[in-house]
């Protein structure tokens, strides 16, 4: 069995890696640096050289996963390509999408490479894609499996919780087990249920390790962050002002919309206006399609028919003042200059009855990192063709990720206790944490943090 990890540094990037087993050359996830431009956004697809894969198994719909899925599929026309149901609906909604935004990168700021793949390279790519259900093996021959021959090759998806669809991926072959964690959290989330790992039977765990550098804090519960939030609502509106919430649109748009929906339930705070994004609202829909096929919390419930959320795009952002008692859950998360968040930033930035509450992850040195980091009185850019400004609006952070506290994968690791563990995406502050702990707490196993473009041996 062979393993090369594709991203070009040890990071959260374009998360991509290589796998060989059983005579099945395959790739697990294609994605996108979220931080760079043009060819340094991709994984390191030279290192494949002149291999032909059999096929590429998608975990999930997350750019940062499938991003760049269209430029392998480009020059690996004779792969196949695997992912979940729900996974390849969002996945051709957002792929379309970053066409359009590499679009106006092109035309605004002069990017010749852009766009890396058109709208007709997603619409063919999407129709060569296989969805596979949860739980049922198969083959990268595109069969549902058999009971497993001598020697042959079979994939599994297994629910990750993290976002609609994200699956971890089981690998049979050569009489051992290899597993993937894609983005996993083992905690139940307001919408999406904590993740159905196997806790037995792995040979070599391939896990992720992004919350690797940050420790939950003393005592802390979803249940208590979440009436704290509510609570800090409550005082936002009372001072008269609105709240501006950076979130992605796949994933943390939803588990905030179901907040809103329990605390209004709970009679803990009453109806007022929330705005979100046009691409949050197809990544909406497509949740509330799935609400009664799909394992998740609230079941039955429509985001989009319950909060009636008000739309928010690149033209109507300009003319959306910000209005005492509202929120404003606007992509991107990281605040990425000229996308919705960011705009909205500076109208709300030195305005001390306005708030800004972060509830996911943002990169350090993402705009959105900035921001968290500074103190008031502050003077902040966010975007370099916009001038800085003086920090005064109230800021809150709240610890509502997608991904798995490192607690949690220290304990899942332990007792799943497999003979390998390649430890990746994470940042190397936080692949160091884990992999100083999982040494310690595991001297039966071996603990590798491949390094990129090397290939191994599993």
């Amino acid at each position: 069995m062979k393993f090369i990890n594709l991203t070009r540094r040890t990071e959260i990037g374009a998360n991509t890696y290589y796998l060989e087993a059983a005579g099945q050359r395959f790739v697990l996830d294609c994605g996108m640096h979220p931080k760079e431009e043009g060819e340094e956004s991709l994984p390191n697809l030279q290192v494949l050289g002149d291999r032909k894969l059999n096929a590429i198994v998608v975990s999930h719909a997350h750019l940062d996963h499938i991003g760049t899925l269209p430029v392998l599929m480009r020059r690996q026309p004779n792969a196949r390509i695997f992912m979940t149901e729900a996974t390849a609906e969002i996945g051709s909604a957002l792929l379309h999408n970053s066409v359009n935004v590499m679009t106006r990168q092109r035309e605004e700021l002069g990017m010749v490479m852009y766009p890396l793949f058109t709208h007709r390279e997603a619409d063919r790519a999407s129709d060569r894609w296989q969805s596979c259900p949860f739980r049922q093996p198969f083959t990268l021959a595109g069969e549902r499996a058999q009971p497993q021959e001598e020697g042959g090759l079979t994939v599994e998806f297994v629910e990750a919780g993290h976002v609609l669809g994200a699956a971890g991926v089981l690998i049979r072959a050569e009489g051992r087990t290899i597993f993937y964690s894609g983005d996993v959290n083992f905690d139940d989330q307001t919408v999406t249920q904590a993740a159905a790992f196997p806790e037995s039977g792995v040979d070599v765990l391939i896990m992720e390790t992004t919350r690797g550098d940050s420790p939950l804090p003393e005592g802390f519960t979803r249940a208590a962050e979440e009436r704290r939030l509510a609570e800090a609502i409550e005082r936002a509106f009372s001072r008269g002002g609105c709240i501006l919430m950076p979130v992605f649109a796949l994933g943390k748009t939803q588990e905030v919309l179901g907040m809103i929906y329990k605390f209004r339930r709970e009679k803990l705070l009453g109806e007022f206006p929330i705005y979100i994004g046009g691409l949050s609202v197809k990544m909406t829909e497509i949740y509330d399609r799935w609400a009664m096929t799909t394992r998740r919390l609230l079941p039955r419930l429509q985001l989009l028919e319950e909060l009636a959320p008000f739309v928010l795009n690149g033209q109507t952002i300009h003319d959306s003042p910000a209005r005492a008692g509202r929120i404003y859950a606007l992509s991107s998360g990281m605040m990425t200059p000229k996308t919705l968040s960011n705009i909205f930033t500076r109208r709300v930035l030195e305005s001390p009855e306005h708030s800004i509450f972060f509830v996911g992850f943002a990169d350090p040195e993402s705009p959105a990192g900035i921001l968290k980091a500074a103190k008031p009185g502050d003077l902040v850019s966010l975007d370099l063709d916009e001038p800085a400004q003086p920090l005064r609006c109230q800021i809150e952070q709240f610890q509502f990720s997608a991904h798995a506290s490192r607690e949690s994968i220290i304990r899942y690791v332990k007792k799943l206790a497999p003979k390998k563990i390649v430890l990746v995406h994470g940042d190397l502050p936080a692949v160091h944490w884990v992999r100083t702990q999982l040494v310690a707490e595991l001297p039966g196993s071996e603990v590798i943090v491949p390094a990129p473009g090397v290939e191994m041996e599993l």
